[in-house]
C-alpha cells in the first residue's frame, strides 16, 4: 500500500504540457505524449517532463532537488563529459524529468520517458524495496512460536495423563483443547497496541508524527542513523560566513561598517543582485539572498539602498561569462560593480584596492587570491569575487567587464543547524553511529560533517562512484569505516542501508526528497521531513518530523 501511495505521488509530479520541436514545427503537447527523439524546448518556469541531452543552453539553470536533494540550481552546459560513472548531480549536460527550470532557456534531445527516466528508476526501486520487520515484530513472532510449541506439548501431556487416569477420550480431548485455548494470551496484542499508542502520543508532543505503530519500538533499538545533509543537519539556506578584503580574512561576525572595504563589499552585494527578502518570503537566487542577509546584519535594507542608488543598466548573469554587472550613480560618478567566479574576475582585473588605495594587480596578489580561494573551497565554502571601476558611458557593454579593480571575496555556505552538533554528540554517547548521505559535493559534505562531529579522526568520506563497482561483500566490509557519502544516487542509499542491516544493525534513514524514498522504505525506520519533505518521501516513511530537525530524532529516541 505504501509503495502504491508513493507511486501515486510520483505520478502527480507530471507536467500538463511540454513544448517540442517536430519536423521543424514547434508544438505544445501533453507531457505524456513526449517520446524519445523529440527536441524539448525549455525555459524559465518550465517543469521538465523527460530526461534529455542538452544541445543548446542559454544561461540555463535547473533545480534538481527532487533527484539530488540539493536546493541550489545547477548551471547546465552542452559540452561532452569525458568521465565514467558520473553522479546525477554532475551530469550538467543533461536534464531530468521532475526538475524545474529556474533561469535561462535551452533545447534538449529526449533520451528517456516514463520508466526509463531517473525518476522512473526511483519508482522501480520503491517497488523492489522491502520493508523490514521491526525488533518488536521479530520478538513477538519468536515468542508466539515458542509459546505455541510449549502449549501443544503441555496439552499433549495433559491429554495423555487424562487417558491414563481412565477419563473418556472425548472428555480428555476437550480438556486438553480448553487448556490450550486458555493458555493463549489473547490480550497481548491489545496491550502492545496500547503501549505503542502511548509512545506515539509522547512522540507527537516532540514534533514526531508516527505513521506506523510498530516503528515506535524500533526507535529504542536504533544503532545507525543515516541522515541527509541539506535541511536536516543544515539550515537549507545559503549564508555568508567570511569576507576577504585587504588581504585579510574575517568572520561575518567581525565585519565592521566603519571599515571602508567591508562596507563597500556589502553595498556591492546589495546593488549587484536582484534578491528581495521580507518578513514573509525571500525572492531570488539563494546566493543573492545570502548577500542581502549580509546587508541586514549591518542594518542595510536592499530596497532602501537600491532606491537611494538606482540601477541605470545591467548585464545579467550568464553561465558562459560567470559574471553579473550593474551600473549606478554614486556620488556623482558612474560606477560599475561586477560579481562572479573568482578565476574569471581575477583574469579580468588589472588593479586591486587595499586599505592603502588602488594599485596595479601583481602576480603576487593573484597568487594570494588563488591560494585563499583554494583554502575557502576546501572548507566547503562557495566563493564570490567582487570588483568595480568608474566609467564614462551610461550604457553598459561587455567591454566594461574588463580592466576592473578587484577588492574582495565573499565566502558562503549552507551552515549546520545550531543544535546539530549537540545532537550528534548525544548520538555517539548513546552508542548510535550517525552517517551523512548526501547528493552534495564531497568537500562540502566533509566540511559540514567535520564541524558537527560526524566525520571524526580515522573516518572516511566517499562518493557514490567509489562504491559503484563494489560487491555487496566488499561494501559490507567498507561501511564501518565510512561516515560520509557524497554524490550518491537512490540506489547507493539502499545499498548502504542494506550493508548496515546485514551487519545486524537497526538502521534509521532520514530524508525529504523523492530520491530518499526507496531508502526510507528499506530502512528499519524511515523518517521524513514534514516541512521540506515531498509527499513521496512522507508516504514511504514510518515517521514524519514536523520541524525537520535532526535533534528531534535524538529526543524521540531518548523518550
Amino acid at each position: 500500500v505504501k509503495a502504491e501511495q508513493s507511486l501515486k505521488s510520483l505520478k502527480a509530479l507530471s507536467a500538463p504540457n511540454s513544448k517540442v520541436l517536430r519536423d521543424g514545427i514547434l508544438l505544445e503537447i501533453p507531457s505524456s505524449e513526449v517520446v524519445v527523439g523529440d527536441i524539448l524546448i525549455i525555459e524559465a518556469g518550465d517543469f521538465i517532463a523527460a530526461d534529455g541531452r542538452l544541445i543548446e543552453s542559454n544561461s540555463l539553470q535547473v533545480n534538481e532537488s527532487a533527484l539530488t536533494g540539493e536546493s541550489v540550481s545547477v548551471e547546465k552546459i552542452i559540452d561532452f563529459i569525458d568521465k565514467e560513472d558520473v553522479a546525477i548531480g554532475d551530469r550538467i549536460n543533461m536534464i531530468f524529468s521532475s526538475s524545474h527550470v529556474t533561469y535561462g532557456r535551452g533545447k534538449a534531445i529526449v533520451t528517456g520517458v516514463g520508466s526509463s527516466t531517473e525518476i522512473g528508476h526511483i519508482a522501480s526501486l520503491l517497488k523492489s524495496a522491502k520493508e523490514k520487520a521491526t525488533p518488536l515484530q521479530k520478538n513477538l513472532d519468536s515468542f508466539g512460536k515458542k509459546l505455541a510449541i510449549l502449549i501443544i506439548i503441555i496439552s499433549i501431556i495433559v491429554f495423555g495423563m487424562s487417558l491414563y487416569r481412565g477419563t473418556p477420550i472425548m472428555d480428555s480431548l476437550m480438556f486438553a483443547i480448553s487448556l490450550a485455548v486458555a493458555a493463549i494470551p489473547e490480550a497481548l496484542s491489545s496491550i502492545v497496541t496500547i503501549v505503542l499508542a502511548i509512545g506515539t502520543r509522547k512522540l507527537a508532543e516532540k514534533n514526531a508524527i508516527v505513521r506506523k505503530l510498530h516503528s515506535v519500538e524500533s526507535l529504542g533499538s536504533i544503532s545507525i542513523i543515516c541522515s541527509d545533509k541539506t535541511g536536516t543537519l543544515t539550515q537549507n539556506k545559503m549564508t555568508v560566513q567570511k569576507i576577504y578584503t585587504n588581504h585579510q580574512l574575517v568572520d561575518v561576525e567581525s565585519i565592521d561598517r566603519e571599515n571602508s572595504l567591508h562596507y563597500k563589499i556589502v553595498m556591492a552585494g546589495l546593488l549587484c543582485s536582484d534578491a528581495i527578502t521580507t518578513k514573509d518570503k525571500e525572492i531570488g537566487d539563494p546566493t543573492e539572498i545570502a548577500l542581502v542577509d549580509l546587508g541586514e546584519r549591518l542594518h542595510l535594507d536592499e530596497l532602501v539602498v537600491r532606491e537611494d542608488i538606482p540601477r541605470i543598466s545591467e548585464l545579467p548573469f550568464d553561465s558562459d561569462r560567470k559574471l553579473m554587472t550593474t551600473l549606478q550613480h554614486i556620488d556623482g560618478k558612474l560606477v560599475v560593480f561586477t560579481k562572479g567566479a573568482m578565476d574569471v574576475l581575477l583574469e579580468r582585473s588589472t588593479h586591486i584596492e587595499t586599505a592603502e588605495g588602488i594599485r596595479p594587480l601583481t602576480q603576487t596578489d593573484k597568487d594570494i587570491y588563488n591560494q585563499m580561494n583554494f583554502e575557502l573551497a576546501n572548507q566547503g565554502l562557495r566563493v564570490l569575487a567582487f570588483a568595480w571601476k568608474e566609467v564614462m558611458e551610461d550604457t553598459l557593454t561587455f567591454a566594461h567587464e574588463d580592466e576592473l579593480i578587484l577588492f574582495g571575496l565573499v565566502a558562503m555556505m549552507d551552515p549546520p543547524r545550531v543544535e546539530s552538533k549537540n545532537a550528534v554528540e548525544k548520538c555517539l554517547e548513546a552508542g548510535i553511529k550517525p552517517i551523512m548521505i548526501t547528493g552534495d559535493h564531497k568537500i562540502t559534505a566533509s566540511a559540514i560533517a567535520r564541524q558537527i562531529g560526524i566525520l571524526q579522526e580515522g573516518d572516511e568520506a566517499l562518493e557514490g562512484s567509489d562504491i559503484e563497482h563494489l560487491t555487496e561483500k566488499e561494501l559490507v566490509e567498507l561501511v564501518p569505516k565510512v561516515s560520509v557519502y557524497a554524490r550518491v544516487s537512490p540506489e547507493h542509499k539502499i545499498r548502504i542501508v542494506n550493508a548496515w542491516q546485514s551487519l545486524g544493525h537497526i538502521v534509521a534513514m532520514t530524508g525529504d526528497g523523492v530520491n530518499d524514498a526507496p531508502a526510507l522504505k528499506q530502512a528499519d525506520i524511515g523518517i521524513a521531513m514534514g516541512i521540506t519533505g515531498t509527499e513521496v518521501a512522507k508516504d514511504a516513511a514510518d515517521m514524519v518530523l514536523t520541524d525537520d530537525n535532526f535533534a528531534t530524532i535524538i529526543k524521540a529516541i531518548n523518550n
